[in-house]
């Protein structure tokens, strides 16, 4: 007998019962979403229902805690984003983000709360709440100092992606502004990585180019994510990591997400995001695939994952194609937990967040050894 089709529509409506509950027990972590800069820009409120404003769910407007927790998500990564092209200060653009998920936090009434840790992420799953995650999204932000990781470590950021769309002190991205194919990462860049390791902060080779890739591979020695992309397995695309990039992260027992966006997985619907998620477990095994929408990223997300209620969708998906559970426990969530348990924060939240103040000056926290 088969699987009855997952209704495309929108809070617990999406999905089949049995992806709802599989859902229930195994909620999803998302390792990449654009919400805070909305939230920054135009004052997006992350505790209120929101739909997308644009046809065909253009832009924004794809995450928020209500659907979050419809579409059963135990926890979403939020990138931090600021652009030379618009920000004077690229650090305090960064820091404005965090302050703006503080605010949510505080409006959620116990529904959102911080975490940096698998053992947080639990916790907040006993409790019924969302646990949120912060991710940066390009170096440029550090201002080519160390000292800046340390104190965004010190709010809770957990990966930084080395580069985005802007060429910066560590290195060139694949496609943008200052973007150089022979340009690998630089002494800093290098140096970089290795504090990120030592703070507990995972680096993310999301946007990088191919020969930066291969340099932090080589200087890493902990594990390392891709947080949203495609697979040029799949899809050959200059966004799309290949094969040898995907062995490489799983031998150093990353993992990859795989987005959401149908410019990047070659068509669009559901199932392009499912041969996708099967090329990684085929090509470099079960432990390696993720989720990373890209939700609230100026995108168009794929048909039939168009907010973030409709997760339940694409776990219908997988389950047609025959996956086992275990694997598809290990996809939405498991893998990623791993990375953070292998990854461990070592730095001290500070006392109240960690003030903005102090992203001008003063101790940013306390490493633990």
């Amino acid at each position: 007998m088969g699987r009855a089709k997952a209704k495309v529509g929108s809070g617990a409506h999406c999905g089949t019962a049995e992806a709802r509950a599989l859902h229930a027990q195994c909620p999803a972590i998302d390792l990449h979403a654009d919400a805070l800069m909305w939230s920054r820009f135009v004052g997006y409120r992350l505790t209120r229902a929101h739909e997308p404003p644009l046809p065909q769910a253009w832009f924004g407007g794809h995450v928020d805690v209500p659907r979050m927790l419809q579409g059963g998500i135990g926890a979403q990564f939020f990138g931090l984003v600021s652009t030379p092209l618009i920000d004077l200060n690229l650090n305090s653009a960064c820091h404005r983000q965090i302050d703006c998920l503080e605010q949510a936090i505080a409006d959620s009434r116990g529904q959102l709360r911080l975490a940096r840790s698998a053992e947080e992420i639990e916790q907040a799953h006993e409790q019924g709440a969302l646990a949120a995650l912060l991710g940066i999204e390009g170096a440029h932000c550090l201002r080519g100092s160390l000292l800046e990781l340390e104190r965004f470590a010190a709010r809770g950021v957990r990966y930084l992606g080395l580069l985005h769309f802007y060429r910066n002190a560590a290195g060139a991205p694949a496609r943008g502004f200052g973007a150089a194919r022979g340009r690998g990462l630089t002494a800093f860049g290098r140096e970089l990585v290795e504090r990120c390791e030592s703070l507990g902060v995972i680096v993310d080779l999301a946007h990088i180019n191919a020969r930066g890739f291969w340099d932090a591979c080589e200087q890493a020695k902990k594990p390392l994510i891709v947080s949203h992309t495609g697979l040029a397995g799949v899809h050959p695309l200059w966004r799309n990591i290949d094969d040898e990039q995907l062995r490489s992260v799983a031998r150093l027992g990353g993992v990859v997400g795989v987005i959401f966006v149908p410019r990047y997985l070659g068509r669009n619907g559901i199932d392009a995001v499912v041969d996708h998620l099967l090329h990684v477990v085929r090509v470099a095994g079960e432990d390696v695939a993720a989720l990373g929408s890209d939700w609230d990223g100026m995108i168009r997300p794929t048909r039939g994952l168009e907010d973030a209620s409709r997760l339940p969708n694409l776990t219908d998906a997988l389950l047609a194609r025959n996956l086992p559970q275990r694997v598809i426990r290990k996809i939405l969530r498991e893998n990623v937990l791993r990375v953070l348990r292998d990854v461990p924060p070592r730095i001290d939240l500070e006392q109240g967040g960690c003030a903005r103040g102090n992203a001008q000056g003063g101790h940013a926290g306390k490493v633990g050894l």
